[in-house]
């Protein structure tokens, strides 16, 4: 019987655990792969960045009640660490995510090592159903194919959920979505540094005294350019300049500073604006890179002619999800975010700035593709806006809905942290958080479906471009 089969679980981060956390408080047979070698090896990665929501907010409630109602691996038991304080990627990693998979009520079922390349579908009795083949499709099997250490392995199940993340997967630093001319020579020669550099700690000898570029306008970019700046205080010539794509847009670069209800998330606004407005920082707005040339240091081309010689680049331009995997599926995807449909829009960064998003759960993440989810980061496509809060109640609905209790997969309910920031328009230079309108008039636009009572503000021109291009020059 297909209900003998387990539900795939891709993915040991913390949407993936606590997908397998829920499928086993509902008694459903489940596994989970993992492409690393131990649970949270993404996180791992970022392990020096502090997250700017305390940990009430990043662990999910039903494994907290697992943890703290069982010895699990350790022999003093599991303490939930202090809600109120802010972990970092690492501590989220040691004190939460690992004694989670330790659990033995997880463990077994663990793969690491276990990295997913095709997921498709075949019949029970072993015969293969491409994306073509509709015929007995929603009755049929998924097959998910991974590399392992031993070799390719097929796993059969029931039903899979797709908690891989993002991260794997960033955007390239050339203009229209595209790799530039010259990138993958600067990446494989390190000119191209990670998303999430640790400038103060294991990088800090290779950025002391050099130029780098922080391109992006996200957290991630802030994280780094505020490390930067304390390193430039360590070392007055280490220099740090911020490549924006487009125009200096106070609110997209600032966030709702104190009117965020996440204090560290606007304590990272406010502290960048002052890094800028000190002149720590130089900001160089629409960079579009058409080339690079790896020398000595790195030499990048604009679309508008410019020119700008640096030693590093550090690539804060965001995410997207590898689909490549997923081609064999029947997938309905936002054409612009690349999200489940009936969520793109409510994510869509270019209509929507708020960091709140309406509760939604397994029928606003079910695609044609029956039996078949993407959860987590992942599920928010190219969007930048996802808490991990979100995640757990997409996980909780949606293993409600496969173990039958359909009932409580449609009753979502989430409480998410205010940004201070809402925008309804694509003018985001309209766009200014409570609490920080010094220039212009405000005016209230009339609410829609995507944020409502927004406040919006006309700037003049924003603080921390008067630096303008003094890093740039125009070729000979």
């Amino acid at each position: 019987m297909i209900a003998d089969y387990p539900v795939i679980v891709i993915g040991a981060g913390p949407i993936g655990l606590s997908a397998a956390t829920h499928l086993r408080l509902r008694k459903q047979n489940f596994v989970v792969l993992e492409a690393g070698d131990a649970a949270g090896a993404t996180m791992k990665q970022w392990a020096h960045i502090k997250l700017f929501s305390p940990w009430k907010y990043n662990v999910d409630p039903q494994a907290r009640r697992l943890l703290e109602t069982s010895r699990g691996s350790s022999p003093d038991g599991w303490e939930m660490p202090r809600e109120t304080s802010l972990p970092t990627g690492g501590e989220l990693v040691d004190r939460y995510l690992r004694p989670l998979a330790a659990h033995p009520g997880l463990s077994p079922s663990i793969h690491y090592q276990h990295r997913v390349l095709n997921v498709s579908r075949i019949m029970a009795g072993g015969q293969g159903l491409d994306k073509t083949r509709k015929t007995d499709r929603d009755r049929s099997l998924f097959l998910v194919r991974t590399q392992t250490p031993q070799g390719i392995r097929d796993l059969v199940g029931r039903a899979v959920i797709d908690a891989s993340g993002t991260w794997e997967t960033s955007n390239p630093i050339g203009r229209a979505g595209l790799s530039a001319p010259g990138e993958s020579e600067a990446r494989a020669l390190g000119k191209i540094t990670s998303p999430l550099p640790d400038p103060l700690g294991a990088d800090r000898e290779r950025f002391m005294g050099k130029t780098v570029l922080v391109l992006g306008a996200g957290h991630s970019a802030a994280n780094t350019l505020i490390a930067l700046g304390r390193l430039k205080q360590q070392n007055e010539n280490t220099r740090i300049l911020w490549g924006l794509r487009g125009a200096a847009n106070p609110v997209k670069l600032y966030g709702g500073a104190a009117a965020d209800q996440l204090p560290a998330r606007g304590q990272l606004g406010i502290s960048l604006r002052r890094l800028v407005d000190a002149g720590h920082i130089t900001i160089v707005e629409d960079l579009a890179i058409t080339g690079i040339r790896s020398r000595k240091r790195i030499d990048l081309e604009s679309a508008d002619g410019r020119e700008l010689s640096v030693d590093y680049v550090v690539p804060a331009t965001g995410f997207r999800p590898a689909l490549g995997m997923l081609s064999e599926l029947r997938l309905d995807l936002d054409p612009a975010v690349e999200a489940p449909k009936e969520l793109g829009p409510l994510i869509d960064p270019e209509f929507h700035s708020c960091g709140t998003v309406s509760a939604h759960g397994e029928s606003a993440l079910a695609h044609p593709e029956q039996n078949f989810y993407i959860v987590g980061a992942k599920s928010y496509g190219r969007a930048p806006t996802f808490l991990m809060a979100t995640g757990y109640e997409q996980v909780r609905s949606v293993v409600a809905h496969l173990a039958g209790d359909f009932k409580a997969s449609l009753a979502v309910e989430l409480r998410l942290p205010e940004t201070g920031v809402c925008s309804t328009g694509r003018d985001g230079a309209r766009d200014e958080p409570a609490g920080e309108i010094s220039r212009g008039s405000l005016m209230r636009t009339q609410d829609n479906d995507r944020c409502q009572t927004a406040q919006q503000t006309k700037f003049g021109v924003p603080t921390g471009t008067l630096h303008g291009f003094t890093e740039t020059q125009a070729p000979n």
